[in-house]
C-alpha cells in the first residue's frame, strides 16, 4: 500500500482520533506538522489538487488570523492561498494524502477512502 502522509497539529485532538484509527488498523502514517514546517504555495495547491478541494473548503474559520485577515473580505483563491501560505493556522486539519489522492479527515473516518 501506499504510504499515507498526514498533515496534522500534534495537540489537535482531531488529529490524535485519527492516528487511534491508524493504529487501531496497523496503518503506519508519516506526519507533517506543518504549522512548525509552513507550507508552500505549491505544497497547498497540490493538496487541493488530490483532495478535489478550493481553499475555502479547508479554511479554519475559527482562528484568529481568520478574522484578522479573511472575514468580511471578498478574497479571491490566490489571495486565501498567500494568506494559508503566511499563516498554515488557517487551514484544516489533518489533511491525509495517499498517492495522487487526498482528503480533509473531518470527521476523521474519511481517512477510510484512501484505504
Amino acid at each position: 500500500m501506499t504510504r499515507l502522509t498526514a498533515y496534522e497539529k500534534p495537540t489537535c485532538t482531531t488529529c490524535r482520533k485519527l492516528f487511534a484509527l491508524l493504529a487501531e488498523r496497523g496503518i503506519d502514517a508519516e506526519r507533517v506538522d506543518y504549522h512548525v514546517t509552513g507550507l508552500t504555495e505549491a505544497e497547498i495547491r497540490e493538496l487541493l489538487a488530490k483532495a478535489d478541494a478550493g481553499p475555502r473548503d479547508v479554511l479554519r474559520t475559527r482562528e484568529p488570523a481568520y478574522a484578522e485577515h479573511v472575514a468580511g473580505r471578498d478574497l479571491g483563491d490566490d489571495e486565501l492561498i498567500a494568506l494559508m501560505v503566511g499563516h498554515p493556522e488557517l487551514v484544516q486539519r489533518p489533511i491525509v494524502v495517499r498517492g495522487d489522492r487526498a482528503v480533509l479527515a473531518r470527521p476523521v473516518e474519511r481517512v477510510l477512502e484512501l484505504l
